[in-house]
């Protein structure tokens, strides 16, 4: 665990230094968000922080290399393709967020991205459930790139209030790495090293260390440098543990574990995905392009609510605890204790939401105005 945590921590420190350096790079290059009808922010913000973000990943991974105990984990040319994969993407979205690419361009390079790290071995081979396994090379490629790149415009689309998807992508990040972690001492007790559990902490670490820059009043976004980042390197991880788990490791009573897999990257990513899904069906309904911008996203809609920036932007952090730490918990617990924990805590998240707790009254020109 110390040496996760030590990845961590190098993440996080890194990219809390390096964003400063980026943000006078925005500045230099003109890569400001403007302020436009759909946008929250009254003012030009920089918007390059997924600069920052890369470099305290790539920093995480390189001291992770060089630990003995990690050593197992970069036998391969995964962890390093996983990084290249993310340069790839993370200088698409600097080229967009200086010059403003059109959708076409932007999901080309998504696509040549996420190839890349399914041609060096990070694809989806097996399934943990009924041991389903993809039979065809081409159909696991396929299916690679799909996965990916959902990912990619999922935290993308979610990207729209201060801190909003680096807390998300932090918070379910953490329970997804407590997942993994406790699945490799349960399926290989003699050996802790993960490419898995590498790659989500030095995630995790970046979104800590670049939270204090971002979170309300934001200094610098991460622009789509550092969703289409997060996006992948989240997707990565989702990838190489899938089809690790052998449920023959858990007691018969733990039916629910082997679904894990498959479920937890998914609720790690269900806010981004639900919002996005609702995004391009609402745009494909009203006749125009999925990826044309409105300002109807859920933390929209917690904005016209009534809540605060800040408010809103905790509400969607504690519905991804929820979730994820629910999906996480499955692991450990009985599923009926989860599901009453989650029933409990669901019901809390959902009283804060609708500001129904004493102290949380909307007020009255925000209820005229929802």
């Amino acid at each position: 665990m110390r040496v996760y945590l030590l990845v961590m921590l190098v993440a996080a420190v890194v990219t809390f230094i390096a964003t400063p350096v980026a943000l006078r790079l925005a500045r230099a290059t003109n890569a400001l968000t403007p302020v436009r009808a759909r946008d929250v922010h009254t003012t030009p913000t920089p918007r390059l922080g997924g600069v920052a973000m890369l470099a305290g990943f790539a920093m995480a991974l390189l001291v992770a290399s060089r630990v003995p105990f990690l050593e197992g984990v970069f036998t391969t040319a995964q962890p390093w393709a996983i990084l290249a994969g993310a340069a790839l993407v993370s200088l698409l979205g600097v080229a967009d967020d200086i010059w403003d690419l059109d959708w076409m361009t932007k999901l080309a390079g998504q696509i040549l991205a996420a190839g890349l790290i399914a041609w060096q071995g990070v694809q989806l081979i097996t399934f943990p459930i009924f041991g389903l396994t993809i039979g065809s090379s081409r159909l696991s490629l396929v299916a690679t790139v799909l996965v990916v790149v959902v990912a990619i415009n999922a935290v993308n689309f979610v990207d729209g209030l201060d801190g909003l998807a680096a807390g998300m992508v932090g918070i379910g990040g953490l329970a997804f790495f407590g997942y993994t972690y406790l699945l490799t001492r349960t399926a290989t007790p003699g050996d802790y090293s993960n490419l898995a559990t590498v790659v989500i902490a030095a995630v995790v670490g970046t979104c800590v260390g670049f939270l204090p820059h971002n979170f309300h009043p934001s200094r610098i976004f991460m622009g789509d440098s550092g969703s289409m980042f997060l996006g992948l390197t989240v997707a990565a991880a989702a990838i190489t543990v899938t089809g690790q788990i052998d449920p023959a490791v858990f007691s018969a009573g733990q039916v629910l574990p082997a679904f894990v897999p498959i479920l937890l990257p998914v609720a790690v990513l269900l806010l981004p995905l639900l919002d996005m899904t609702l995004a391009v069906l609402r745009r494909l309904r009203a006749g125009q392009s999925p990826f044309k911008p409105d300002r109807m996203h859920l933390h929209h809609r917690l904005l016209a609510w009534g809540h605060s920036h800040r408010r809103a932007v905790l509400v969607m952090y504690l519905w991804t605890a929820v979730i994820s730490f629910s999906a996480a918990a499955l692991v450990v617990f009985d599923g009926y204790a989860v599901l009453i924990g989650t029933g409990a805590c669901a019901l809390v998240a959902l009283l804060l939401t609708i500001g129904r707790l004493p102290g949380l009254r909307r007020p009255r020109h925000a209820k005229e105005t929802a």
